[in-house]
């Protein structure tokens, strides 16, 4: 007997209910090569492993880990006009007392009252339309973002404790050093009638001296070159959030190194969920993150500042698992992936293009004495982690590597597949609730744009 609907309709299935089957029905008659699918002999990946044992015993002892993890979600928010979308992007950071976890963990009991005080989180989160509707009449979609990413990082501020700074402070300390943010920042003229490279722009802001077209310190991010008038703009969106979730890092980092130099910043991991890098326009951020933080590690006693980057998913991920199927890694293994295992893994012909462009961390493949498979980014102390002449595979050069190896294998987390606590709380703070989190994005868009019957636009 056939189910009713709530207005008394029989139940139909979904026409696309039928899609993953096909897929998968397609994909498995069609031939192409997965290098993960068939490890072979692995001979000539002996020499990369690094044996448990192979780090120093006790490497220095962490005592605390600040996660960072961002999401954003788009919706269709005008009924009857699917073209209007808007976007919502937040980052979450997330607080662990590493001593309260592991006390815990050998407790024959766990207090959960004990477990809430060992977290602290904190949340930055910005809202626009992000396709179909504009920062006002009479401009593109372009210059909408422009306008609309220029007033959010001057209103929007990461205040966490001490720090209270908006996202734009944020860009220019970036683009600066640590203490000593930039004066300026360098812009390409957006007009696309204008050749107009690297202007510097103040915080006020200014106009390109050829065209004068006015010009933004955050067009510096060129996120705006990737929205069009067309689509709901989700890639661009996802810039964006990358982009905030590494000012979030620079925030927090800077503060303890303003605040703590000698104590919290030295004894605290700073993960970030996702690898130590940055894609499309944004790219270029690479190179001042790896510049930026190399100058707070000069500055620091120790090895720190401790950062790492973290990947759930991707083809190093899966390459990863197999090796640990079948035994190539052991409990306590670390692989250096130096050009020959990025060839393989990457099936790429061109292995030293590979990361240069994007990466300012390291990629090495660790399996945790549990068992666990995690693929850690790591900054190097100096230099690049990847350049045309293979750049650094490791591990020296990565003093901070052992430090952070031992973390890993002290906050194991069943929560997700390969875990560890600080990301799984810094993403369950930054997830969108399934249903919850559309209904309220509407309900934002619906005030920001006017679109309510009783709304009125903001000014």
């Amino acid at each position: 007997m056939g189910y009713e609907t709530v207005n008394g309709s029989p139940e139909r299935a979904s026409r696309v209910g039928h899609t993953t089957a096909a897929l998968r029905a397609l994909a498995d008659r069609a031939s192409f090569y997965v290098p993960a699918d068939k490890v072979g002999d692995v001979k000539w990946l002996v020499p990369k492993i690094k044996r448990a044992g192979a780090f120093p015993s006790r490497p220095e002892h962490l005592t605390s880990a600040i996660a960072i993890d961002g999401s954003r979600i788009t919706e269709r928010v005008r009924d009857g006009l699917p073209s209007v979308v808007y976007g919502y992007a937040q980052a979450a950071a997330a607080y662990v007392d590493l001593g309260v976890m592991e006390f815990q963990r050998s407790a024959r009991f766990v207090d959960p009252v004990a477990i809430e005080k060992a977290v602290n989180t904190a949340l930055v989160s910005l809202d626009l339309p992000v396709a179909g509707a504009y920062s006002r009449a009479g401009v593109g979609i372009s210059t909408s973002w422009r306008e609309n990413l220029n007033h959010i990082f001057r209103s929007k501020k990461v205040e966490v404790n001490r720090l209270n700074q908006s996202l734009l402070d944020l860009l220019f300390l970036l683009h600066g050093q640590p203490g000593k943010p930039a004066t300026t920042v360098p812009v390409n003229c957006p007009s696309s009638e204008c050749s107009a490279k690297d202007v510097a722009v103040s915080f006020r802001g200014g106009s390109c001296p050829s065209c004068k077209e006015p010009l933004y310190p955050t067009d510096v991010l060129r996120i705006h070159e990737e929205v069009t008038e067309e689509g709901a703009n989700e890639s661009a969106l996802g810039r964006l959030m990358s982009v905030l979730e590494l000012l979030v890092l620079v925030g927090l980092t800077s503060l303890l190194w303003e605040q703590s130099r000698n104590e919290l910043l030295r004894s605290t991991l700073f993960i970030v969920d996702g690898p130590l890098a940055m894609y499309g326009p944004p790219a270029k951020l690479r190179g001042r993150a790896q510049e930026y933080f190399q100058a707070m590690t000069s500055t620091t006693p120790g090895h720190g500042p401790y950062i790492c980057g973290l990947e759930k998913t991707g083809a190093m991920v899966d390459y990863a698992r197999q090796l640990a199927r079948h035994d190539v890694l052991e409990p306590g293994d670390l692989l250096v992936c130096d050009q020959e295992v990025v060839k393989v893994i990457t099936n790429t012909e061109n292995p030293a293009a590979y990361g240069k462009e994007t990466y300012w961390g390291r990629k090495f493949v660790y399996r945790a004495k549990d068992g666990r498979i995690v693929v850690p980014t790591v900054m190097p102390e100096r230099g690049a982690a990847y350049d045309a002449a293979g750049g650094q595979p490791g591990p020296d050069g990565y003093p901070t590597l052992p430090a952070i190896l031992d973390v890993i294998d002290r906050t194991g987390s069943s929560m997700y597949q390969d875990g560890i606590i600080p990301v799984a709380v810094a993403h369950g703070k930054a997830a969108f609730p399934i249903g919850v989190g559309t209904d309220v994005l509407r309900l934002v868009a619906e005030h920001k744009l006017g679109l309510g019957s009783a709304s009125t636009p903001n000014p």
